[in-house]
């Protein structure tokens, strides 16, 4: 990992998001935690970081505030949400089947479930990578705790 291309900070506009419970609190945390310790985030055309990130929802985008440990701008970076809608909503109803059957069913069912929230979850990060290419340079595990955080952002109540 460059030391400069990386994000060294990390924050949800509140406004964006609803109430969330302990479960949804604890995703968000540790994505922000791996996220912190690990990533690969490169602003198309900038000299380097390490970078202050802002992510957020406004008028039915997402928002990706950047700037430098300092907090001078870098780039504002809007992507349009009905791209990741469907995937947001198919993983939330994985998620939802998943966290069902860790209470009763067998564990090959789970098992079974776990996969299918990872495939849907590689699927978001896919998405994301691709959409933010001409703007953003990010690898696949960067993209991952990305689209989490971006689920993070859909929680509603």
């Amino acid at each position: 990992m460059n030391a400069r291309s990386r994000i060294a900070r990390i924050e949800l506009d509140e406004r964006s998001v609803g109430r969330r419970g302990a479960d949804v609190e604890h995703e968000r945390a540790v994505a922000i935690v791996d996220l912190i310790e690990s990533n690969s985030f490169a602003p198309v055309g900038d000299e380097g970081g390490p970078y202050n990130l802002r992510l957020g929802v406004e008028e039915g985008r997402l928002a990706f505030d950047i700037s430098r440990e300092d907090g001078a701008a870098v780039a504002r970076v809007l992507l349009p949400l009905a791209a990741f809608r469907a995937t947001i909503r198919d993983y939330f109803t994985i998620c939802e089947s998943y966290y069902d059957a860790i209470k009763h069913a067998t564990p090959q069912r789970i098992e079974t479930l776990d996969m299918g929230r990872r495939a849907v979850h590689d699927e978001g990060s896919t998405l994301l990578q691709e959409r933010l290419a001409e703007r953003v340079a990010i690898d696949h595990d960067t993209a991952r705790r990305l689209f989490t955080l971006i689920c993070v952002l859909h929680v509603r109540g």
